[in-house]
């Protein structure tokens, strides 16, 4: 566990179906938890501090350990009404739509493109934003950059309305950035952010013109 900024924490683990690393965040303050495993201290780290609370999804496809901090600490799961379809009544998953404020003040903004339920999460408490699985880190600490190809139906277009989303995005006031896959960005994030998308949307449009 590794603490980020003043009570914004984050731990890395590995997927155990897809055997890659991906990111989980604890918002101290307030008990909330994003896309997150249970980490290498396992449930008890987090019953020294304030008890999760809340579990917010960027995507439908983040679940992850959702269900054990539910069973350990009675923890709303929620995730964008968009992602509905993945999941039946035993999951325990209650719906936001985007615009909604969640626990911790945290605010839902829509990015879609890749997938209809694609969420950025606005931690305006700890000026930082959480994204999905548009835009990553491949290494965990190199430089940002979309998931491959083969993993978007259209290439072409799910990187412009990507990259549209994130340069509107970055105009909300944020210094961290929270990736599901890649370590966080952590200071300057909303810049990094707004220059990526930027310079995607142009290739994109390059790529057209071509």
């Amino acid at each position: 566990m590794e603490e980020i900024a003043p009570g914004l924490w984050f731990w890395p683990s590995t997927h155990p179906r897809h055997g890659i690393r991906i990111s989980s965040y604890y918002c101290a303050d307030s008990g909330v938890v994003i896309d997150p495993m249970v980490p290498a201290e396992g449930l008890d780290w987090f019953r020294h501090r304030t008890p999760p609370s809340a579990v917010l999804l960027s995507n439908r496809h983040h679940l992850r350990d959702a269900g054990a901090f539910r069973e350990a600490f009675g923890a709303r799961v929620l995730c964008n009404r968009l992602g509905a379809m993945e999941f039946g009544d035993g999951d325990g998953v209650e719906f936001f739509d985007a615009g909604d404020e969640l626990p911790g003040g945290v605010v839902a903004h829509p990015v879609g493109a890749i997938c209809p339920d694609e969420t950025a999460l606005h931690l305006r408490a700890h000026r930082a934003l959480a994204v999905a699985d548009g835009v990553v880190r491949i290494p965990h600490d190199g430089p940002l950059g979309f998931v491959p190809d083969a993993l978007m139906g259209d290439p072409q277009r799910t990187k412009a309305g990507l990259a549209g989303s994130y340069v509107r995005l970055a105009e909300l006031d944020f210094d961290h950035l929270l990736l599901a896959h890649g370590d966080p960005v952590v200071g300057g994030a909303a810049a990094a952010l707004g220059e990526f998308a930027t310079m995607a949307a142009l290739q994109v449009v390059d790529s057209q013109a071509g």
